[in-house]
């Protein structure tokens, strides 16, 4: 038996005046509940997304909330448990919540996401796990690329920059692992590439010497890592301590702000496709940048891009469906397309597809001194109207 923890409510002095501007004092609220891990192993994670959802959110009251009426959003901390997750899913609902936007790990969205889809409320989730929208749940859409859309282009980058014939694998242990370890395998067979050695570590892990140990005598022709944050620094630290040298590559995570910080030197070299990053050269992402710096004194990691663009995405909906309609609300995303000169809060062009993943524009990033650098700019599939 677990105690729910008692939700954090974000309230906004602005809610009032919106409501005394728009001559309409009886607005009503549109409720909104967050879902993050702000303690546990995805704190980061989850306090980052936090902070995006609630800078976005402060924007959109400032411009006339949805359809006129302000968003009162409440974060409550699902302590990086999937069945804390799944109680607050509950209660969000039981309070009437519109919309609910989290967890960020994946392990508790595949809990938390049956009640939301049961209640038929819509679900925006920062987590990449391919199961998530496998399932065929109408009501779950992503704020990140899916797994199954992102590794294509990391085999890519490994077989025709690198040149890479052989590749070892190092993954967590959890549904995030083990979901990104089975769609890389599964992407690097069809191109031909030979995986030599596949490992797996523990959530948290705190020595690496063994699973690194492991790679090295593999004697691949580059290693593909795909950890959590901290796991991820302390993977880097204990590969560069023990002098492996080969190309190390991965996805997000693995360029986070965070693990870079965490990681310091040992960062320096690795490349990543990432499909949100702070050092996007597009004028739009250097702008939310700015406020988010200004905002909470530190660099915006992709999780609070994810935040940030998924609770944008909230308002572009609510806009073209025009009225409060939850089950109206999920069709009109699903094939929405929305272009950012409209919604500057999205960052990038955007389509969401029948299964609620999306696709924009995504970047190969190289870390070096301390800073991601794009070093090529993917295009969507699709061409912006």
């Amino acid at each position: 038996m677990f105690r729910l923890p008692h939700p954090m409510t974000i309230g906004f002095a602005i809610v009032s005046a919106l409501a005394a501007a728009s001559g309409d004092l009886d607005a009503q609220p549109v409720k909104i509940a967050g879902l993050v891990e702000l303690s546990g192993p995805g704190a980061t994670a989850g306090t980052n997304f936090n902070n995006g959802v609630k800078l976005a959110i402060r924007e959109i009251n400032a411009a006339g909330g949805l359809n006129g009426r302000p968003i009162e959003y409440s974060a409550s901390d699902t302590q990086t448990n999937p069945g804390v997750a799944k109680g607050l899913a509950q209660r969000a609902i039981d309070d009437d919540a519109y919309v609910v936007i989290g967890p960020v790990f994946s392990g508790s969205i595949l809990v938390s996401m049956q009640e939301t889809r049961r209640s038929g409320v819509p679900n925006i989730v920062g987590g990449e796990a391919a199961a998530i929208t496998q399932q065929g749940n109408p009501f779950v859409f992503r704020s990140s690329f899916t797994q199954a859309a992102a590794m294509p282009k990391v085999v890519r980058y490994m077989k025709d920059y690198l040149k890479a014939k052989t590749v070892a694998v190092m993954f967590a242990n959890s549904d995030f692992g083990k979901g990104g370890r089975d769609a890389i395998v599964k992407d690097l067979e069809a191109a031909g590439l030979k995986v030599v050695a596949d490992v797996s570590t523990d959530v948290p892990q705190v020595d690496f010497s063994g699973p690194v140990l492991r790679v090295k005598q593999a004697n691949a022709d580059a290693l593909f890592v795909y950890l959590h944050e901290e796991e991820s620094a302390r993977a880097l630290r204990e590969l560069r301590k023990q002098g492996y040298d080969r190309p190390i590559v991965g996805e997000t995570t693995l360029a986070n702000e965070k693990v870079v910080e965490l990681a310091g030197e040992a960062a320096n070299g690795v490349v990543a496709h990432v499909g949100l990053t702070a050092d996007a050269p597009n004028p739009t992402v250097q702008a939310f940048v700015r406020k988010y710096e200004a905002e909470y004194k530190a660099r915006p990691d992709h999780n609070a891009m994810k935040g940030y663009t998924g609770t944008w995405a909230i308002r572009a909906v609510q806009d073209k469906l025009g009225k409060f309609d939850k089950k109206g609300f999920a069709a009109t995303l699903h094939g929405a397309q929305f272009a950012v000169k409209d919604y500057p809060g999205l960052l990038f062009d955007v389509r969401y597809d029948d299964k609620g993943d999306l696709d924009r524009e995504s970047f190969i990033v190289r870390i070096v001194s301390g800073r991601a650098q794009v070093i090529e700019t993917l295009k969507p599939a699709w061409a912006p109207k």
